[in-house]
């Protein structure tokens, strides 16, 4: 995980504390099929994503972790919700903790496009169907977010 110089000053203050931090997430789209990235060192599938630095707009913020994390530009679209709470809470292994408030965006690359991940954070990425990502471990809030993703796309 990449920790941006902002969040570094933050936590030369709070130290492990909780942050309420606000963030991206990517919910590319080809089709019928979404594509499902998983972190290094993770055993569960996830949207691609992160936080918004200072000043950054939140589309800006998308476009910006699409390529660092599989190396394309996505075309950014519609923003399907905005999510919190409980299912957005994470404790880090360095034992920093992180309430994340993140706005989704649908998103596209060109078809056929190879990843490349050019910031290591990332260990895979894949495209699945809605049948397919039901039987995946993953996060427990993927299915909100692509159920309300299907909804504005319609």
């Amino acid at each position: 995980m990449t920790v941006s110089p902002y969040v570094t000053g933050l936590r030369a203050h709070v130290g492990h504390d909780l942050l309420l931090l606000p963030a991206v997430t990517a919910v590319i789209r080809d089709g019928h099929r979404y594509l499902l990235a998983k972190h290094r060192g993770a055993s569960v599938w996830g949207t691609i994503g992160g936080a918004i630095e200072p000043g950054e707009e939140p589309a800006d913020a998308v476009a910006r972790e699409v390529l660092e994390e599989i190396g394309l530009a996505p075309q950014v679209g519609s923003i399907v919700g905005a999510y919190g709470g409980e299912d957005f809470v994470f404790a880090y292994p360095n034992g920093d903790r992180v309430s994340y408030i993140t706005i989704a965006f649908l998103c596209a690359v060109p078809r056929g496009s190879r990843f490349t991940f050019t910031d290591d954070e990332l260990s895979e990425a894949r495209w699945f169907t809605r049948d397919e990502i039901a039987t995946l471990p993953r996060e427990v809030w993927i299915d909100r977010i692509l159920d309300d993703a299907d909804r504005t796309e319609r």
